[in-house]
């Protein structure tokens, strides 16, 4: 299957029933199903379009040669095909960010939960990113020994809480769907990395108008923290608000919590009602 048929051939889950859109992108080495409970809390409020990326969920598998950057954000662009409201997490924050820099009219309100963009930590807190770095190096050497099990493990372990579920206890199916998702986090590095989309290139943050809302957890690792701020900093009137109790998982989480944020965020912003488009 080439590059573009994948991309074209990508599942994609609808949860809810409600008349506002809320395009939903998941994080790396999950699924679209990890948005069900927030779809739940939201009730008949929105409906959930959300995609599985490429090598995971329902999706095929990626073709290991093409941009994975790319080729995640096309499909998810196709399905932004009106004005919605958009939320990403992690990864799938990143996503979510460069489509609203590339199609902003398309994009009412925008909320980034936990967004992965390591270089503004690089620039803006480079201790953190530091320590990041060195929490990390027990992944990259699994990932350069080939285990891709290890680096699955290693890489749930450090993005999840102390009250999580061990990788022992996780069903294998579970964590077969990891393992499977696993090559996505090499294959983005120079975009979280090296900004390699070009998302902090002049302007580009400066022209977003639509409301932003930053999520991080308050048990998550601290570089969150300071990418959460800096990337308020550079949008304009973004908001940043800590969800206490959570780590980098808080969509599976504290959907209770995440729905409340939203609903409040939306009327403060006169986006209530989506007729009013």
């Amino acid at each position: 299957m080439t590059a573009a048929a994948a991309a074209r051939s990508v599942f994609v889950r609808r949860l809810g029933k409600g008349e506002r859109k809320l395009l939903a992108l998941h994080c790396t080495i999950a699924h679209s199903g990890a948005w069900s409970g927030l779809a739940n809390v939201l009730s008949g409020d929105a409906t959930l379009i959300a995609p599985d990326m490429l090598s995971h969920g329902k999706s095929p598998d990626w073709d290991g040669q093409s941009d994975f950057f790319d080729q995640v954000t096309n499909p998810a662009a196709a399905q932004l095909s009106e004005r919605m409201d958009l939320i990403g997490h992690s990864f799938g924050a990143m996503i979510a960010l460069r489509l609203a820099i590339e199609y902003p009219e398309r994009v009412r309100s925008l909320i980034l939960i936990e967004p992965v963009f390591f270089a503004i930590a690089k620039q803006d807190a480079p201790h953190l990113f530091e320590q990041h770095e060195e929490d990390f190096k027990p992944i990259g050497a699994a990932f350069k020994a080939g285990d891709k099990v290890l680096a699955a493990r290693l890489f749930n372990r450090m993005w999840s809480t102390q009250i999580s579920p061990k990788w022992p206890d996780l069903p294998e199916r579970t964590k077969a769907n990891m393992v499977r998702g696993i090559g996505a986090v090499p294959a983005v590095h120079s975009a979280l990395y090296d900004d390699q989309a070009g998302l902090l290139s002049p302007g580009k943050l400066d022209r977003l108008s639509m409301p932003v809302l930053l999520l991080s957890g308050s048990e998550t690792h601290p570089v969150m923290q300071a990418i959460c701020e800096s990337l308020q900093q550079r949008l304009p009137g973004a908001r940043h608000e800590v969800v206490r109790g959570a780590g980098h998982m808080l969509p599976i989480s504290h959907p209770n919590e995440i729905s409340a944020l939203l609903q409040e965020f939306w009327l403060s912003n006169a986006l209530s009602s989506v007729k009013a488009d």
